[in-house]
């Protein structure tokens, strides 16, 4: 399938040259030739960089933009190119867009290439004049998420290009178009353990020294916690446990070793770095070691002008008021409502990273409308 299309394309045509464009994680190249030109049709400012090194980058970024008037209002569209692995067993080939029934197929038709090409095609009829329009989006969101996001918010200040909204277009609808729209997101820290023990013979435990009997204490004082019973707007954090091992193949050795590892996420009562503090010291002292990764924090965009702007276009186009949710992983706005106020929403997630992954080819036509409501009012 060509990779050029029209000013005037569909959104389904937009979509289907997105996902004719290969793109698993880091995504590079050949999508964003294609985004790219589906912009600089429309009459955007494009800026491609590409950030980072091994082993989290390179990453390839785009920043687009169409400046309105001096002093007019700016909305920032938001994604990402990257899809993840296909895996095996579609029924038709994933980066081979098919429509089927009322249904269009490939891999990221919700996450997100079709939210993607929702946004471009909302944009194709209004003006330059009705304010600055930008498009922030990389091609590593569903990996380390390093280089990619981070990097376009610091290109975004250096270029003096802070937008007063952003609306970030991951598939936060459930059920039908339009039922849930993300005003926050829960943080998110993975925190590896460790015990050094002293390797010795089961039948003489006295000359050893068991690090797994140590790990075991860790985990129980942790599991023992009641971080929260969450807040108005956040469910209750939670910690689980998600790896334990010693790597002993010996059934008469006590190991040397012994780790584990955490993951926590976490609502707005908590900080990433407290809870590693925390975890830290439990560990140290049954004599182990805990080293954190902090994903991103906990953050609300408070309900209020822009997320009664949001649901209004929603129920205009759909007949559904929208819940406004915090629920679910973590995505790119945790980077970005350090630029502006953002909220999610985007296509029905029912299918997202699964195989025959597919969006309703009406929702996509529903979501330009929405999409175009929301730039109308916010510009103006």
């Amino acid at each position: 399938m060509s990779q050029t299309v029209s000013s005037s394309a569909s959104v389904l045509e937009l979509a289907e040259a997105l996902i004719a464009c290969p793109s698993v994680t880091p995504a590079t190249g050949m999508v964003f030739d294609c985004l790219e030109g589906q912009l600089a049709a429309l009459g955007f400012e494009v800026t491609r960089f590409v950030a980072g090194e091994a082993p989290d980058g390179p990453v390839e970024n785009l920043f687009a933009v169409r400046r309105g008037p001096a002093g007019s209002r700016h909305l920032a569209f938001a994604g990402h190119l990257d899809v993840v692995p296909p895996g095996e067993g579609w029924t038709s080939g994933p980066f081979l867009p098919e429509r089927r029934g009322d249904l269009l197929y490939g891999r990221g038709a919700v996450d997100m290439k079709g939210s993607i090409a929702a946004m471009v095609a909302a944009v194709a009829d209004i003006p330059a004049e009705a304010g600055t329009v930008s498009f922030v989006i990389t091609g590593d969101e569903e990996g380390p998420a390093r280089y990619g996001t981070v990097a376009l918010i610091d290109l975004m200040r250096e270029k003096e290009e802070t937008p007063d909204l952003c609306l970030v277009g991951e598939p936060t609808s459930v059920n039908r178009l339009g039922d849930v729209m993300k005003v926050g997101r829960r943080g998110s820290v993975n925190i590896w353990l460790e015990v050094e023990g002293i390797q010795g013979h089961v039948a003489y435990p006295h000359l050893a020294d068991n690090p797994i009997t140590r790990l075991v204490a860790i985990l129980a004082e942790l599991e023992a916690i009641v971080l929260d019973e969450g807040t108005d707007w956040f469910q209750a954090s939670n910690l689980e446990v998600t790896d334990l091992t010693c790597g002993n193949p010996a059934t008469n050795v006590i190991p040397a070793k012994a780790s584990a590892r955490l993951s926590i996420r976490f609502n707005d009562l908590h900080t990433g770095e407290e809870l590693s503090r925390r975890v830290s010291e439990i560990a140290e002292r049954h004599g182990g070691t805990a080293r954190a990764v902090i994903s991103g924090e906990a953050f609300l965009t408070q309900p209020g002008a822009f997320s009664a702007m949001l649901a209004e276009a929603i129920e205009a186009e759909t007949g559904i008021a929208p819940e406004l949710s915090t629920s679910g992983g973590t995505s790119d706005a945790r980077f970005l409502k350090d630029l502006s106020p953002v909220i999610e929403f985007g296509l029905c997630n029912a299918t997202m990273h699964k195989r025959d992954e597919a969006v309703a080819i009406a929702d996509l036509e529903a979501l330009v409308r929405i999409y175009r409501r929301v730039v109308l009012a916010a510009l103006a």
